[in-house]
């Protein structure tokens, strides 16, 4: 990520510039509004009573109650205000969002969960496209599959599945959504046993930018159904999602195990070997985290899912890296664990985060790690290490959109923080510590794209997959009307 010039205003430059459009002229009723360009649009009366007529969810301007509160996402780093909110209660609310954003050749954003960390899921004087009510899961026990709306959080699918014993791969928190996840990839704890939440996604219902409503599936639109599996939100807003469930046991082994900082590089050269030798069982996240008392220590966050003598022996060798001042490792049930990190990453804080791949964990890599946290020590930012692997890697590259599968481990550098005053500090130490481990990195898990990434890091990413996502872009949405993601461009 080498754009030198981000500033910390970025993240909500929009939402606090002033907005001359707004004093175009106008007629009584009328809204004034954003194209995707910038380009000034005037909504009159007449439109939005139009749209209301067909619409049977909620549509919300400025200033209406309800109205902060639905444009508000998860990353509080942005404040952005669309012109119109619209609250889909359903597939064919969407497609009539869709069809009044393209006949008004407006900006739009889509609302799954909400969790975007670039702040995607909303725009700045356009139209927000809200799934959040469109929630519920239908699991087949029978056929081990499940239905889900693209408003549903991974918690409420979890659940669901879980009382019959299944599961799929879905995230490491929570309250995520399934929509942004699943369409980035999606990793998760049991991800090296079930592969990535996209690799299980084996149908959609999709709304595509010239209003139509179309199933994917293996047997239909087959190359939307592989655009979907790792290519974001670029080809339409899906309305259902299907999975493929596995049998999972709802009680497994897992939870924190926390070290202190003190012989940090042979603490994590003990990590990487560990966790780049794992069975597809084990599950091993770490991350370098401050303290109360201004120190730092490196959290691991396991799951294991194998049969007891494993977890055993696995849970040994964990513990034996290093003295923990936590030991959290105990039997537990999947939704707990699934559920544990939640409260790390509240609603509302600000967040900014660098991430890459990794083929390899070696040296290089984490003793790059422990410089920068040494040479540049800021007690809320934390750097760490997602594992990946197993499954996951054993997919060829151009089954999915999903493109580095050979991947071990990403590297992330996040920054997060509540006093507005406080940005730029965090944003400088996000973006120099991603400076020192970036060229020991290749491509990038898209649902972790930055406000400041180019198209030039999205493209490398999608590697040999991206000429056939320009052609899937340019056969299902040649305008690019979805635009406020990790962007494909049909051009």
């Amino acid at each position: 990520m080498k754009r030198r010039t981000f500033c910390a205003s970025a993240f909500s430059m929009l939402a606090t510039a002033s907005m001359p459009w707004s004093r175009a002229l106008a007629t009584p009723g009328s809204i004034p509004a954003l194209g995707p360009d910038g380009q000034h649009v005037m909504l009159t009366s007449a439109d939005l009573a139009d749209l209301r007529g067909r619409f049977k969810g909620t549509l919300l301007l400025r200033g209406q109650d309800g109205y902060d509160a639905a444009r508000r996402i998860w990353n509080g780093a942005f404040d952005r205000k669309p012109a119109l909110i619209a609250l889909c209660a359903g597939a064919k609310d969407v497609a009539t969002a869709v069809e009044f954003a393209r006949a008004h050749d407006l900006l739009v954003a889509v609302r799954g969960g909400g969790h975007s960390l670039s702040g995607q899921s909303v725009c700045e004087g356009g139209l927000m496209i809200d799934l959040s009510r469109m929630k519920g899961v239908q699991v087949d026990v029978a056929r081990k599959r499940a239905r889900v709306l693209p408003g549903t959080l991974l918690g409420q699918f979890d659940r669901e599945s879980q009382a019959h014993g299944l599961a799929t791969t879905a995230g490491t928190v929570s309250h995520t959504g399934v929509a942004g996840l699943t369409l980035g990839g999606g990793f998760g704890r049991i991800g090296r046993k079930y592969g990535l939440a996209c690799d299980n996604l084996i149908g959609a219902e999709v709304v595509t930018a010239d209003g139509r409503r179309i199933t994917a599936s293996t047997t239909e639109n087959e190359d939307l159904l592989w655009g979907l599996r790792g290519g974001g939100g670029n080809f339409g807003v899906v309305t259902t999602f299907e999975y493929q469930l596995h049998d999972v046991n709802p009680m497994m082994h897992g939870g924190p195990l926390v070290f202190p900082l003190v012989k940090a590089r042979e603490l994590l050269r003990a990590y990487a070997e560990i966790s780049s030798e794992a069975s597809d069982d084990l599950y091993i996240d770490a991350m370098i985290v401050p303290t109360p008392d201004g120190q730092r220590a490196l959290a691991l966050d396991v799951c294991h899912i194998g049969p007891p003598a494993a977890v055993e022996r696995d849970f040994a060798q964990l513990r034996k890296i290093g003295t923990p001042v936590q030991d959290g490792l105990r039997a537990a049930k999947y939704v707990d664990l699934q559920c544990s990190a939640d409260a790390n990453y509240p609603a509302g804080r600000k967040y900014y985060i660098k991430s890459g791949f990794v083929q390899t964990l070696d040296a290089r890599t984490t003793d790059a790690v422990i410089d920068y946290l040494e040479s540049a020590p800021m007690p809320s930012g934390v750097m760490g290490f997602v594992h990946h692997g197993g499954a996951i890697s054993r997919v060829k590259p151009t089954a999915t959109a999903f493109w580095h599968r050979d991947a071990s481990h990403s590297v992330m550098v996040i920054g997060f923080w509540d006093d507005p005053a406080a940005t730029a500090e965090n944003a400088r130490w996000v973006r120099n510590g991603w400076r020192a481990v970036e060229p020991l990195t290749d491509g990038f898990y898209v649902n972790e794209i930055a406000a400041d990434d180019d198209q030039r890091r999205v493209r490398a990413t999608y590697g040999d997959n991206y000429k056939r996502l320009v052609s899937l872009k340019k056969k299902f949405d040649p305008t690019n009307l979805f635009r406020m993601n990790a962007n494909i461009t049909p051009a």
